[in-house]
This record gives structure tokens, C-alpha cells and sequence, in this order.
């Protein structure tokens, strides 16, 4: 059983024309699988990723987990949803409230979950998870940096132990130390908890240290799909291959 998405399509209006932004996707995220979602911008990723996070409705085509339909609703009536799929934005900046402490911030998902447990403690076990101890859990976001906002993301992303985390672009605004410790984190929460992950990005590099498996988005179709070894190393699509061009140095390693 997994989050699949068969036969996804979505249009939009541009400038009164209409734009497909999803053509006829197929896509099966199996439990633990690491699974990068890669293309540039405007190829239909973010519309593919909100449409599996059941913020978005296709205009044909279903996505089910575990063989129940999934669409937007109210959030009572996804609240089984949301337990086992989260998400990892990639501004943590716009979804983080200013005037909550991290560890309030971390426990309002459990709270509006309806979870089992102490929910403070859940947070601050999520924290620890994610490498953040008890001086960070009365901050606000302002007195953190980017790197531990993003820690706080994911951790309140995890609190719930989620079956499936989607992380949006999750190192896309950081420097490359901070940018290595989250996906050291990313990396090691997948592996000890075998939650599925599915990241979403424009970097090969990134999907490349991360992800074991590999789709191509191009124009709102995936051209190319593989294990991250052959895709990366033998592509077949045009796309897949200016991609590579972009980033050299994965032809090396």
C-alpha cells in the first residue's frame, strides 16, 4: 500500500488561456521509500506535491493512500490524513507563527491532531530528534537561524511519526554547512523511523545525497523515472541530461 497518484491532471488559466500544469501523472511513493521530484521551475512540481498533500483538487486522475481517496476537505475530515502525511515547506519563515515559542509552535499540530500523549513532551522530543535541545524551546523564530528554523519545521513535521514526509525545496535557502546538517537530519530521521520521504527540488545534488530513487518533471510530465544511480548515470530524456549539465560535479562521483 502507498501514496499513488494516478492519472493526475490539472489545468490552470494564464492569461486566459489555459495552462496544463499536470498531464496524466502517475506516481507511487511505497512505505520508507526515499524518492526525489526534480525539474525546474514552472515544470509542475509544486503543483504535483499540493495535489498530494490534498490542498489541491485535479481536474482528472485520483490520488489515494492506501487505496482511500484523497482531496481537499474540511480538516476534521482529513485529520486521518494529515497523521500520517506531513509536509516540510520550504520557507519556514512564512509558516512558523512569530509569537509562539518553538515548543508551542512543534505541539499545536499534535494538539490540533487530536494525538494521544503529552503533547509538550512529544515536542520536545521531536526537538531533540532534530538536534535541538532545552535552551532553543522558549525562542521565537526571530532569535533562531535559518538552519534551526528549519530543524523546527521538520521537527514539528515529525512530532506526529508520520508515515510519509514531502519536503518542499528543504535546503534551497541555506548555506551549505546548514544546508549539509539538514539533510544529515532529513536523512537520519527517514532511517530510523522508516518514514517514506519525498523531496521536491531543482537540485540533482540534492536528490542525489538523499533519495534512492529519482522522477523527472518536464512541462508538467514525468519523462523520467529510475533509481537515483541509473537515472543520474545513464539518463534517456533530454531534460534529465540538462539537468546533470547544470551540476558537473555529479558526473564525477
Amino acid at each position: 500500500m502507498s501514496l499513488v497518484a494516478s492519472g493526475v491532471t490539472r489545468h490552470y488559466l494564464r492569461h486566459r488561456k489555459s495552462h496544463t500544469a499536470l498531464s496524466g501523472i502517475d506516481l507511487d511513493i511505497a512505505p520508507g521509500a526515499r524518492m526525489a521530484l526534480v525539474g525546474e521551475s514552472g515544470s509542475g512540481k509544486t503543483t504535483l506535491l499540493k495535489t498530494l498533500l490534498a490542498l489541491d483538487r485535479p481536474d482528472s486522475g485520483t490520488v489515494t493512500l492506501d487505496g482511500t481517496p484523497v482531496a481537499p476537505g474540511s480538516a476534521r475530515s482529513l485529520r486521518w490524513f494529515r497523521r500520517r502525511v506531513q509536509y516540510i515547506p520550504q520557507d519556514p519563515a512564512t509558516s512558523l507563527d512569530p509569537r509562539k515559542s518553538v515548543v508551542d509552535l512543534v505541539a499545536t499540530p499534535l494538539r490540533l491532531l487530536g494525538s494521544e500523549g503529552d503533547h509538550r513532551a512529544l515536542a520536545r522530543n521531536a526537538l531533540a530528534a532534530v538536534g535541538l535541545n532545552e535552551r532553543f524551546l522558549q525562542r521565537r523564530p526571530s532569535e533562531l537561524s535559518g538552519g534551526q528554523n528549519q530543524r523546527v519545521a521538520i521537527a514539528r513535521a515529525v512530532a506526529c511519526e508520520p508515515e510519509y514526509l514531502l519536503a518542499d525545496e528543504p535546503v534551497s535557502g541555506l548555506d551549505l554547512d546548514l544546508r549539509e546538517q539538514v539533510l544529515d537530519v532529513l536523512g537520519e530521521l527517514s532511517t530510523r523511523t522508516s518514514t517514506a520521504l519525498l523531496v521536491v527540488s531543482h537540485d540533482l545534488s540534492v536528490a542525489a545525497r538523499l533519495c534512492s530513487d529519482i522522477s523527472v518533471m518536464c512541462d508538467g510530465s514525468i519523462v523520467e523515472s529510475g533509481s537515483i544511480a541509473a537515472v543520474l548515470t545513464n539518463p534517456s530524456h533530454p531534460h534529465t541530461r540538462a539537468l546533470l549539465d547544470a551540476v558537473p560535479r555529479l558526473r564525477s562521483n
